[in-house]
């Protein structure tokens, strides 16, 4: 997997390369088999610019996640365009073909590292000639005037710089950006009537464009309103600039007084009208039960003064309403002194030639438009107006910088997939990575338990969920919950070498991430299944051995709680020893002579079938061992075959499932979507997971003190084993030639018959 493949000619005539060919000529993929699969190498820019080409059932995957896996969340969130959370095909294709377009040479994206020459970017696409510029003028901002190259770390904090510039392109203006107290004013004034936006640099409230037009729009209207005011005659202000407050004052009574006189006509109708006219007594009950305030509305909505037949109306004085009393005082000020003189009392004539008088001007005021500025001055909403082309060219600078904004985001962008964009293709279109052992983007970090290391370890959001479809890929996987200073994390880990004997839920170990960081590692979850076929062929045996450790564990607890129930009885009798003699001797008659007790009698029946039994059992024993002697230089054929009766379905079923056993299933419970199966062989499963073994070169310079001594039982064992060779030998005729005539095999079979 790591043979070198030699580069052809680039074909011509691609994004990214200037020599023209033919349009038809289709372009020469080279590819690599790996796990079990035909994977696309790629050689050269040209194959990066000719990606959709590429047929997407030769890709490996066909969606990842954008986080949680070990690639730069940046760089995916700007190639996934559509901002689901998930990279599929065709945004690889086109964040490809984007940034083809913009390059001289797709050979740039190869070298990866985040960094570009200006004269790499192609001055013949408008694109790449904005670009260029804009890359030529961030060097020279950045004091870099005689460097032509530009790195991902000089646009990186670019846009945070230029946010917090007076002009940041985001088209909002503070009051901080103006330069001069007028225009500060008019942007404080709308923001107060019209709301702000927050500016992109700390969020500071600010005006944009939308809301500058119609705070203008707004103080144009009141400008045209004061307008038509002074393009009037004496009849619309008959008291000059004092109409105004005429009108105001009269408009503020006018309903009441309008009232009043109604009322007076009414009563001089009928003189018996006049007391349903004038408030009531009840009222007047309801209004004394309560602390009084001569402006509360049940005041206010009584008549202005006493109603009768054609009665004036007093302008100040007792007779009076008190809660209007402020109101007609200014009316009387305002608009009745300057037009009929000064009176105390209003004649409904009077009122009447008043009201027509300033009709024209309370008919003006009744146009004035309802806006936020209604209540500003003529002079107020002139000024605001004079630094309405001040703030709009500011509004324009500030928009103008957006260009810079956009192509800084473009640069970043470029100068990202220049050093990313490979790393995906390699982890996406094909998993040369993980085939080579230089760390896939979805391998979490390594996992170091149970004397070894698993470097195939992926990050998990939902273990139960994911352990339901990663079962299949007929892998040894552990569930472990990492925690380190606060945080946690789960994982999967794939054991694909050693035995999984002594894997189990609650075994600690520790787990590096890809950024170094130590974590502890717990198993919460365990899916068995083979490691390899020599595993397998142990297994029975284990299980064998187990069974027989569980079984003599249950013998012995069982009779031990028998010693303990015999001791225990025996103690009870000790201890009541000397209260029972008695009773005991009287009630036992004198046993006869010869005759044994019924605590020793021995059953000569039970001991004739025991001594059958072992008698049969070691015929049989004697003869099985006779016929497998018999069996001669067949005995290893013998053997092999009782391995492999025992042995054979656990290596046969270990076998399918390591044929089976992939990587896909794993990919796809964390969101990805893998296009074919991705094999794990023993010989890759053998790397990703590695057992302990001493370094080469060392050597251990004493034995094992506390090595297991096997003793009497093992040097029992040794002798049955050279015995039964040896006898094998015998039997075989491999001894004959060493041994005195009356013992070889041969003289043994002539002479039998003739004994």
């Amino acid at each position: 997997m790591t043979t070198d493949i030699s580069t052809p000619p680039v074909p011509a005539g691609v994004p990214g390369n200037s020599a023209p060919s033919a349009a038809s000529t289709p372009h020469r993929w080279l590819f690599i088999r790996a796990g079990g699969l035909d994977q696309v190498v790629f050689r050269s820019g040209a194959d990066i610019a000719h990606i959709a080409e590429l047929d997407q059932k030769l890709w490996v995957a066909l969606a990842c996640p954008t986080r949680g896996i070990d690639f730069d969340a940046r760089t995916l969130d700007l190639i996934d365009s559509d901002g689901d959370g998930r990279v599929r095909p065709p945004e690889v294709i086109t964040a490809c073909q984007w940034a083809c377009e913009r390059l001289r040479s797709a050979d740039a994206l190869l070298a990866g590292g985040g960094t570009l020459s200006l004269d790499d970017l192609d001055d013949n696409s408008a694109a790449g000639a904005d670009l260029a510029r804009e890359g030529r003028r961030i060097l020279d901002l950045l004091g870099k005037k005689d460097s032509n190259t530009l790195t991902l770390a000089d646009i990186s904090d670019r846009s945070e710089w230029l946010a917090a510039m007076r002009f940041n392109g985001d088209g909002v203006v503070t009051p901080d950006t103006a330069s001069d107290d007028a225009l500060r004013s008019t942007i404080q004034e709308a923001m107060r009537t019209h709301g702000s936006t927050p500016d992109r640099h700390e969020k500071k409230p600010g005006l944009d464009r939308a809301r500058a037009q119609a705070f203008m729009a707004e103080a144009k209207a009141m400008r045209d309103w004061y307008a038509h005011g002074d393009s009037s005659d004496e009849v619309l202000l008959p008291l000059g600039d004092r109409t105004l407050a005429a009108t105001e004052a009269l408009r503020a009574v006018a309903a009441k007084i309008d009232d009043f006189f109604a009322r007076c006509r009414v009563a001089a109708y009928d003189v018996q009208a006049v007391a349903a006219l004038n408030p009531s007594p009840q009222a007047y009950d309801a209004l004394s039960g309560h602390t009084l305030d001569v402006g509360a509305q049940p005041i206010a909505e009584l008549p202005l003064a006493p109603v009768t037949p054609s009665r004036s109306l007093p302008l100040r004085g007792t007779s009076l309403n008190p809660a209007w009393a402020d109101a007609m005082a200014a009316f009387a000020c305002d608009a009745v002194a300057p037009l009929l003189g000064e009176r105390d009392a209003l004649e409904e004539e009077q009122w009447q030639s008043l009201r027509s008088r300033l009709a024209p001007c309370e008919a003006w005021i009744a146009a004035r438009p309802a806006n936020a500025l209604a209540a500003l001055s003529r002079e107020r909403i002139d000024a605001l107006l004079q630094t309405q082309e001040a703030l709009f060219s500011l509004i324009a600078e500030d928009e103008a910088a957006e260009l810079h904004n956009r192509l800084l985001v473009d640069l970043e962008k470029l100068l990202r997939l220049q050093r990313d964009l490979l790393v995906l293709l390699h982890n996406f279109v094909s998993f040369k990575a993980f085939y080579r052992r230089e760390g896939a983007i979805f391998q979490a970090g390594t996992l170091y338990l149970d004397g070894r290391s698993c470097e195939l370890t992926v990050q998990v959001q939902d273990t139960a969920r994911h352990a339901t479809l990663a079962g299949l890929a007929k892998t040894c996987l552990a569930y472990c919950d990492c925690t380190r200073q606060g945080q946690k994390m789960s994982i999967v880990a794939a054991f694909t070498a050693g035995d999984v004997d002594f894997l189990f839920v609650g075994r600690n170990g520790v787990f590096y991430d890809r950024q170094g960081r130590d974590w502890d590692a717990t198993i919460t979850k365990l899916i068995e299944n083979p490691t390899s076929v020599a595993q397998a062929f142990f297994a029975p045996y284990k299980k064998f051995v187990r069974m027989i450790e569980e079984q003599v564990a249950k013998r012995a607890a069982a009779s031990e709680a028998g010693s303990q129930g015999a001791l225990q009885s025996l103690a009870g009798r000790v201890a009541t020893a000397d209260q029972a003699a008695g009773a005991d001797a009287a009630s036992k008659a004198p046993a006869k002579p010869g005759v044994p007790s019924a605590g020793s009698r021995i059953d000569v029946g039970t001991v004739a079938a025991i001594g059958v039994a072992l008698g049969s059992i070691s015929a049989v024993l004697v003869g099985i061992f006779g016929k497998f002697i018999d069996l001669g230089q067949w005995i290893p054929v013998a053997l092999a075959g009782i391995v492999i009766a025992i042995s054979g379905p656990s290596m046969l079923i270990a076998w399918l499932k390591l044929r089976q056993r992939s990587l896909g299933p794993i990919l796809d419970a964390s969101g990805w979507a893998i296009n074919g199966r991705m094999k794990v062989s023993v010989r890759l499963g053998g790397m990703l997971s590695q057992t302990a073994r001493v370094p080469p070169g060392a050597k251990r310079i004493a034995p094992d003190p506390y090595r297991e001594r096997h003793g009497l039982a093992g040097a029992l064992a040794a002798a049955c084993i050279v015995g039964a060779v040896a006898l094998l030998a015998w039997r075989m005729d491999w001894l004959d030639d060493r041994l005195p005539p009356r013992l070889q095999h041969d003289q043994a079979a002539v002479t039998a018959p003739g004994a």
